[in-house]
């Protein structure tokens, strides 16, 4: 007797195809049009910050951007791991410690310093 797993209920996406008669050629859930929403908006942003002026070939190039990384983020995304926790994730790894490589403080040197005898404490000298 085989048991059934409940992994077919997991794979159920909420994919929403188009409006009804005119259905998109892709499949993409909901998470992907919000996530790729706030690609574009980046995408544009950064595009003004570096002084491409708003055309629509800009504006093209900035939709093939957003769908590029759309795709590699959604490839990620599953029902274990959302957006959040795949964002959550990479922030970790970027502000996690780090083993220290290059050395603090240089070679020390006495040559700028000036040195003299040491004088105890209560000596008067000349007597």
């Amino acid at each position: 007797m085989r048991v059934r797993t409940d992994d077919e209920i997991y794979r159920i996406d909420q994919v929403w195809l188009g409006p009804p008669r005119a259905t998109f050629p892709w499949r993409a859930t909901y998470a992907s049009y919000l996530v790729g929403f706030l690609i574009f908006i980046v995408v544009l942003f950064v595009q003004r910050r570096l002084g491409i002026s708003f055309n629509i070939l800009p504006t093209a190039w900035a939709l093939v951007i957003t769908v590029a990384i759309t795709r590699l983020i959604s490839r990620k995304v599953n029902y274990e791991k959302g957006v959040v926790h795949l964002f959550e994730h990479f922030w970790h790894e970027v502000t996690g410690p780090r083993e220290r490589t290059a050395r603090r403080g240089g070679a020390v040197r006495t040559n700028h310093v000036r040195v003299r005898r040491a004088v105890p404490r209560g000596y008067r000298g000349g007597r």
